[in-house]
């Protein structure tokens, strides 16, 4: 098949695939491959729409299949670990990036993707090692650096991502990432700052650069740090306000889906649940981001029984993997209620194992896990889950100051996190109603003020005897990859608790809001 014929089916099939006509993208999938099995091309694109339509079984297989037809491209070979990860077949990938990284030791930017897919596997010490050698073989080269800054910060060492990060600033002044990233790594004081240096970066952008945004954040941490609180809000609705420009996002679809997942999910269908028969492995710490689940996962994790996935995608995958099909959201939903739950539970089990941790209880602290919470109880009846929850406008302004990767996009705006938050507060009440005794709720300021009591009740609930490791969790060497990484290499402290009232006059709408609507914001 020649390239301009690969580009024609690719175009027919985006086609289908957005007008929702997924069995008739699926005929054309099969007969290609019938038509064309020795066209890596054609393999190739028929892995990415088994990808789209969520059969990651057919993803998998054309992955291989291009890999067979081009056994020296690095790039079909991560593909087909890409495939394995969406698969749920973690210990398989990482057999496979074991043997990449080897192939790839001389090669820095192929190091640079071995490293990623070794993240999408949780392997961040692994990730850490392609980005040390990467930078041994080009020392001078920013985006390399910055990658390896990056995981400085997952792995702990915050000094030395400091001094990585000043030098990707000196190499590539217009690096706002980097200006980001580094003014997040602790908190700065008069006379210890950059404020003025990123007051020049920003001063330098043209008009409705995207690098406003980064730059905007930067500032407004570094500017709440030194106590100067209404520049500092000044700059993050600066930069948020930017940042949502960009986005396509309608908070509405969320509010739907919620509230369809609550009557999808009523206390009949959860009455299903089988009857407790032995100990889970699988442990669940979830709730709105910024809400303390790093905080828990840390805590939990000292123990010597437990290890921590991460912010880990394996119950979503599964999920995927049973109930895909045409349609959007509300049709994943409904279809969602009709699976083998059983199935489910084991296909995340195997996933889990996959990881090669040795300790017999796992936590997933993927915190939209909220949304899943009926199908973890109906898959995983025995999983211990842990529910953050927070003071309606510090959960809220926690989200907006925080300049996210990748998701959430309802936290660039007041008015969609007010319309979220609710939403997202009346189904965890659902969840409370229809599954009594599936989860418990942790308040954050309560483990705060009360860390040893609040934890030893933790460690209970989970059936865990208390260990003194769990009160010194900023001891713990174990990487973290959330927004909180550098803040959970420090002892609890209480400066983040009830910090929504140095902007109580600009958050007074989001309060009025959640007031109105009997969410108690005092």
């Amino acid at each position: 098949m020649t390239d301009q014929e690969v580009l024609q089916n690719q175009q027919e099939l985006d086609s289908l695939l957005r007008a929702g006509r997924h069995a008739e993208a699926t005929a054309i999938c099969t007969r290609l491959t019938v038509q064309h099995p020795a066209s890596a091309a054609v393999h190739g694109m028929i892995s990415r729409v088994y990808q789209h339509l969520g059969n990651f079984g057919g993803m998998l297989e054309a992955a291989r299949r291009t890999a067979a037809l081009q056994p020296r491209e690095i790039g079909a070979s991560l593909r087909v670990v890409e495939s394995l990860i969406y698969s749920g077949q973690i210990a398989a990938a990482l057999e496979r990036l074991a043997v990449l990284e080897g192939m790839v030791a001389n090669d820095a930017p192929l190091l640079q993707d071995v490293a990623q897919m070794y993240l999408h596997c949780a392997g961040h010490a692994a990730a850490g090692r392609c980005y040390e050698r990467a930078v041994h073989l080009r020392p001078g080269h920013a985006p390399f650096l910055y990658n390896l800054a990056s995981s400085c910060v997952t792995l702990g060492d915050i000094e030395r991502a400091e001094v990585l990060f000043n030098q990707v600033i000196a190499l590539d002044p217009a690096d706002v990432g980097a200006y980001l990233n580094r003014s997040m790594l602790k908190t700065w004081k008069l006379g210890n700052h950059h404020i003025d240096e990123l007051t020049r970066a920003l001063s330098r952008l043209p008009a409705g650069h995207a690098g406003e945004v980064a730059l905007c954040y930067a500032l407004a941490k570094e500017y709440e740090d030194i106590g100067e609180a209404a520049e500092s809000f000044a700059l993050l609705q600066r930069g948020a306000a930017r940042r949502r420009s960009m986005l396509a996002y309608q908070v509405e679809n969320d509010v739907a889906a919620m509230a369809l997942i609550g009557r999808t999910f009523d206390a009949a269908l959860l009455a299903q649940a089988p009857v407790v028969q032995a100990e889970e492995s699988a442990m669940f710490v979830l709730g709105l981001p910024r809400s303390g689940t790093t905080l828990v996962d840390r805590i939990l994790s000292s123990h010597s029984q437990v290890a921590s996935l991460g912010e880990v995608t394996n119950f979503a995958f599964a999920l995927m993997h049973l109930a895909a099909g045409p349609g959007g959201k509300s049709e994943l939903i409904q279809r969602s209620a009709q699976i083998d739950f059983a199935r489910l539970g084991n296909i995340y089990r195997d996933g889990i194992a996959g990881y090669g941790l040795s300790q017999p209880r796992l936590i997933n602290k993927t915190p939209d896990n909220f949304l899943y919470l009926a199908l973890i109880r109906l898959a995983l009846p025995a999983a211990k889950i842990i529910h953050l929850r927070r003071h309606p406008l510090d959960s809220c302004y926690a989200m907006y100051k925080t300049l996210f990767r990748m998701g959430y996009p309802f936290s660039y705006s007041l008015e969609d996190l007010g319309h979220y938050y609710l939403a997202y507060h009346r189904l965890m009440q659902h969840w409370r109603e229809a599954m009594p005794g599936g989860f418990i709720d942790i308040d954050y300021e309560t483990l705060v003020d009360q860390q040893e009591p609040t934890s030893r009740a933790m460690l209970a609930y989970c059936g865990l005897p208390w260990e003194q490791a769990c009160l010194n969790f900023h001891d713990n060497i174990a990487p973290a990859a959330s927004a909180s990484a550098a803040q959970v290499r420090r002892p609890v402290y209480r400066s983040s608790v009830q910090r929504w009232r140095q902007y109580a006059a600009q958050l007074a709408p989001l309060a009025e809001f959640l007031t109105d609507r009997g969410i108690d914001c005092s």
